[in-house]
């Protein structure tokens, strides 16, 4: 539970009262459970409105226990002060004179709450408790708001920069066929054709991606939850890679059960299996091995390992593995394309089905991952 204070102005100008309400909130630690805070009070005092004003000027403040009657002016004029100001700060109107007709001028001028004269220490401590809740709820709305803006800014960024390189490389190869600078032969364009057309197939890769991921952290994929046979579902994304196996002598192997079946999304088992395996293929080494085994999960589902005899990662690349747009770079990897979201999607996959990724990993040895998916409960379909 961590521990937050706030700071709180009491203004009255009875310094008996004053210095009451201090030192029953100085010496008082509430304890919010639900919000995992223990809220502590930092306090001081102010006679009248003139000193009030301007310490609230010097703020910040968390809260604000003003008295309705002060000697220079009312606590709503006092208030409407406050409003004119701009300031922040949450206000529990304090009197004497507590009327219904007060309560709501005062609510309507900004207060948060209403505390009538004389009031028991356990009486300020609720209403102080109620406030510090609005304040809290307050601080952490401003900090999510940030840090999705930090991360909005930050997924931008990274998008611009990750479609700026594909884009330049398309756009050279269109000037060179406009400028003809490869001679009037139509054949020479053959090449730069053909690249420019891979990098927006790469392009066109990554909105696909970007689309099934912004689906899954919405929960606003559609699902066709049913019975699946998770072998076939394998099969199915062996047969998806095994022509790019095939030409660089890669061995496919499935080690499975006659049948594994599982209450899943065929589309969604389809994006694990082709996640994995293309992963396998374009990071293993020509003349290498794969190795997909099955077996049923404990409690129901299907656990899918997946083993290659390719590079590797060091301990260090494979803790940043699952980023958003990471992708490992290095002298063995520089030319090997991709989006950097596909193992994010795989992670997110399994966490919808109550599972999880693990991977284990030896530069110049090969990777293994292992992906355990739980049976989607029944009535998980939208």
């Amino acid at each position: 539970m961590t521990v937050e204070t706030l700071k709180v102005l009491v203004v009255d100008d009875e310094p008996g009262m004053r210095q009451g309400a201090a030192r029953v909130l100085s010496r008082h630690a509430q304890s919010l459970p639900d919000l995992d805070v223990e809220v502590r009070f930092a306090v001081e005092t102010a006679a009248d409105a003139a000193e009030a004003l301007a310490r609230l000027e010097a703020g910040p403040w968390d809260l604000l226990l003003l008295d309705y009657k002060l000697p220079d002016r009312t606590g709503l004029e006092v208030l409407d002060e406050i409003r004119t100001r701009g300031l922040d700060v949450v206000t529990v109107m304090v009197t004497a004179y507590a009327s219904l007709e007060v309560a709501v001028s005062a609510t309507k001028n900004g207060a948060f709450d209403f505390l009538a004269k004389p009031f028991t220490p356990d009486e300020l401590k609720s209403v102080v408790e109620k406030a510090a809740r609005t304040v809290l709820a307050h601080r952490r709305a401003l900090a999510l708001a940030e840090e999705k803006r930090q991360v909005r800014f930050q997924f931008i960024r990274v998008l611009a920069h990750e479609l700026k390189a594909p884009l330049g490389v398309v756009d050279s190869y269109l000037r060179m066929v406009q400028d003809r600078a490869l001679g009037d032969e139509l054949a020479a364009y053959d090449r730069p054709v053909e690249r420019a057309l891979a990098r927006l197939d790469g392009m066109r890769r990554m909105i696909v991606d970007l689309l099934d991921l912004t689906r899954l952290e919405s929960g606003q994929k559609s699902r066709d939850l049913a019975a699946v046979d998770v072998v076939e579902e394998a099969r199915g994304g062996l047969e998806g890679v095994t022509a790019a196996a095939a030409a660089r002598g890669i061995a496919l192997a499935l080690h499975a059960p006659d049948a594994l079946p599982m209450r899943a999304d065929r589309g969604e088992l389809g994006i694990v299996f082709n996640n994995l395996l293309t992963n396998a293929v374009k990071y293993n080494r020509d003349g290498g091995r794969i190795d997909l085994t099955l077996r049923p999960r404990d409690g129901g589902g299907a656990v899918i390992e997946v083993r290659d005899t390719g590079l590797g990662m060091a301990a260090a690349d494979v803790a940043r593995l699952f980023g958003e747009f990471v992708r490992i770079k290095n002298e063995q990897t520089k030319g090997i394309e991709g989006t950097g979201l596909g193992l994010s999607i795989l992670r997110k996959l399994a966490e919808l089905y109550g599972g999880e990724v693990a991977v284990a990993s030896e530069p110049g040895v090969g990777t293994t991952f292992t992906v355990s998916l739980a049976d989607a409960p029944e009535g998980t379909q939208p």
